[in-house]
Formats: C-alpha cells, structure tokens, sequence
C-alpha cells in the first residue's frame, strides 16, 4: 500500500477534533485583549503598565509548563492529559469574568497559562503519531488554524457580546465550551492507531511500518539532555522567541491600536480586528501544501516571516495619516506571520527520533512563550508610555527580523530517505 492512501479517514475523523480542541484554548487566552479595549481597566482601577503585565502573566505560566506536559503526553497519554487541561482551562477562563480585583485577575491569567500549556507540545506529539513526513506539515497547518480561525470568529463575537452584556459576561460565556468540549474528546480520542477501531487491521500495519521506517534514518538521541544542547534545536529556541515576540504582540494589542488609529466602537473594532486572520488562514493553508509537497520546510519559514517585518515597519512608516494603507499592511504582516506555522513545527520531527521529538518542540513552544510575554508586555508598555503604537511596531518588526536570519542559518535535517535499492519494493 502506497503510503499517501494509507487511511484517508484519519483526517476526516482527527482533523476536526484537533482543530475545536486548539481553536477552544485559542479563544481563552486571546479574548484577554477585548476586555482591555472595552473598559476592564478602568473598571478594576488596572494602569497601562499593569495591564500590560497582566496579559502577559498568562504566558509566564505556559512557559513553566510545557516540558513537563510533554514528557507526560509523550510516555503517557494525550488523551488524560488534554481532558483534564480542556476542564480546567473552561473554569478558569469564565472564573475570569467574576474577578474583583487585580490579585484575583493576576492568579487567573497564571493558571490560565498553567493548565494550556501542555496543550500545544501534546497536540503536536499526538499528530506525529498518526501522521506521516509527507503529511504532517499541513496536520499541524489543521492544528494551529485553531489559532487565526477562533481570533477571526471571536473577534466579532467578542465584539457583540462585550456591546450586548460587557466585558465580564464575554468571559464567562467564552469559557462554557471548553467544559462541553472535553467530554467530547473524551469519548472520540484514542491515542495511538493501533487502538482506533476505525481502521482496519492493514490501515494500523501499513501506517506503523511507514511511520517505523521514518524513524529508521533519523539519528539516534539517547535523551533529552543531547536534544536540547543541538545547535538546530538552540537556534529554533531563540528564532521562535523573537517570532513570537512579532505574533503575541500583535494579538493581544491589535484592537487597541486600531481604535486608536481610528475613532471606532467595539464591534468595528472586532470586524475590522478579523481581517487579518482571514488572510492568515489561507496563508496558512498554502504555505502548509507547498512545503508538503516540496518536503521543504525552511523555504516557507523565512520569506514570509521577511514579508511581515517589512509590512510592520511599512505600517509604522506610513502612520496614522494614512489609516487604511496602514491597516492593509497589518493584514499582510498578519498573514505572513502565521502562514509559516505547518512548515515550521514540521522541521523538528524531521531532525530527531521519536523519544526526544515532543520534548524539542516543548522546549521550542517554551521559548515561544517566553517571546509571546515579552512581546504582549513590551508592546502593551510602549504603547502605554508613547501614546502610540509606532515604537511597538518597530519593536515587532526588528523581532521578526533576527526570526528570518535565524531561521537561515539553521541546518537542515540530513535524514533525507535513502534511494532504495533497485527491485525494492514500497511499503
């Protein structure tokens, strides 16, 4: 059996749980940001810089998290892990509409981060185990569309909800699905093919020689220690860092400087907030194809990261006077941002065995975080201490710029499939 029609099925039946299960701890971590717009800190007596430090604490939060929840997904179960974070999260986030105060809030966002943390590594992993090289560029595109997909329908519902009710009733109807959610995935899950009785008895064989046969020219990594110490693993630390910085920025703080650059209510806010994550997404899915398809990762990582640091300083460069050029260029730079996620979490599994695979991209995402706070906190400061946005966006395109050169000097993985032998025959 080929391997492009090994099981079909898997994405019909995988794809869509992947993509709810992501898009619902999307939406709790980046509505944060529709709240401020619209009058939280006013309301809890929270300053700029307060502010600012309170978006960002939810990413402290996933920062401490990541490894421990991978390590827990990669020698147990998916699964468990997922439900139990799906609950936690759901509560967390409407508990977040019943704040009182600015310690509550505080302790909120920390744990917030806490229980999501594990979600992305464990996803990742759980696609590495149903997924082959040819197509797991554009499985984790599916994943991380749950990103620009929920910011694109949230923010026009974050918008109606907050004009309708407020800020507080916005989160606590936002964190109910995540609850609903989880006994869903509870019952449709399984982690492994082998345990899928939906496929048959050949689909399981045929995808796990296929799947043992791409580990077989990987160099092998005795643990997790050498992983983390490899030259690629170190540089795709610190270009997600500084591409992160560029990405969580822009989220968190993009509705406020859109009402500022224009006079708007919420609900424009939230129209006129979708528009690049539409453009994202069929970047995305574009960018996803074309590297499966060329099994080239680091050309779809690096031209379009370029693309959107030139968009951000173009933006900063033509200002508030040209409102619309200004928000055309912030679309582009959104789209460019995100279209390169597939490639990028591609690259990984494709350089290291199975055993310390999920452990990299945890330690990767880790540091993703770490530039996602810095980034929602420097931005949110810089726009609090100017009174404008022009210092963010040079700060976010500078970041995007190091990400690029980064990104070049990273060596690709030498485990190109060896040419078979003559009269072999494929698995």
């Amino acid at each position: 059996m080929n391997k492009q029609t090994i099981a079909p099925k898997r994405w019909w039946y995988i794809m869509p749980i992947v993509f709810i299960t992501y898009s619902l701890a999307y939406l709790d971590r980046a509505n944060f940001s529709f709240a401020s717009a619209a009058g939280i800190n006013e309301d809890l007596g929270i300053t700029h810089g307060m502010s600012s430090l309170l978006g960002a604490l939810f990413f402290l939060g996933y920062f401490f998290f990541q490894i421990p929840g991978a390590m827990y997904a990669e020698r147990r179960s998916v699964k468990k892990l997922v439900f139990v974070c799906l609950v936690l999260w759901g509560i967390c986030a409407s508990l977040t509409g019943m704040v009182s105060n600015i310690p509550m809030l505080a302790a909120i966002r920390f744990v917030l981060g806490v229980v999501e943390a594990a979600v992305m590594p464990a996803m990742l992993i759980y696609i590495s185990n149903w997924f082959t090289k040819s197509e797991r560029s554009r499985a984790n595109t599916f994943l991380i569309l749950g990103n620009p997909v929920t910011v694109l329908w949230m923010s026009v519902v974050s918008g109606y909800l907050i004009n309708a009710f407020g800020w507080r009733e916005m989160f606590i109807f936002e964190g109910i699905p995540a609850v609903i959610w989880a006994v869903a995935w509870w019952f449709m899950v399984q982690d492994k093919p082998a345990q899928a009785k939906w496929l048959s008895e050949e689909e399981k064989a045929a995808l796990a020689a296929q799947l043992q046969k791409e580990q077989e020219n990987i160099k092998a990594v005795r643990n997790y220690s050498e992983a983390f110490r490899s030259r690629n693993v170190i540089i795709l630390c610190i270009q997600y860092f500084t591409w992160s910085i560029g990405v969580y920025g822009f989220v968190l703080w993009l509705p406020s400087i859109l009402r500022n650059g224009m006079q708007m209510g919420m609900v424009e806010a939230g129209w006129l907030s979708a528009v690049p994550y539409l453009a994202a997404t069929v970047a995305m899915i574009l960018a996803s194809w074309a590297s499966d398809k060329l099994q080239n990762r680091k050309l779809f990582v690096w031209p379009l990261l370029l693309i959107g640091a030139l968009a951000f300083l173009g933006s900063y460069l033509v200002g508030a006077n040209n409102f619309w050029l200004s928000f055309s260029l912030l679309v582009v730079a959104g789209a460019a941002m995100y279209a390169p996620y597939g490639p990028f979490f591609a690259i990984i599994p494709e350089m290291l065995p199975r055993n310390v695979a999920g452990g990299a991209m945890a330690l990767i995402n880790a540091m993703g975080a770490l530039g996602s706070f810095l980034g929602s906190w420097v931005v949110g400061y810089l726009n609090g201490a100017t009174g404008s946005p022009s210092a963010s966006y040079i700060f976010m395109g500078v970041s995007l710029l190091i990400s690029v050169w980064l990104t070049l000097i990273v060596k690709p993985a030498a485990n190109k499939q060896p040419p078979m032998p003559h009269g072999a025959k494929h698995a």
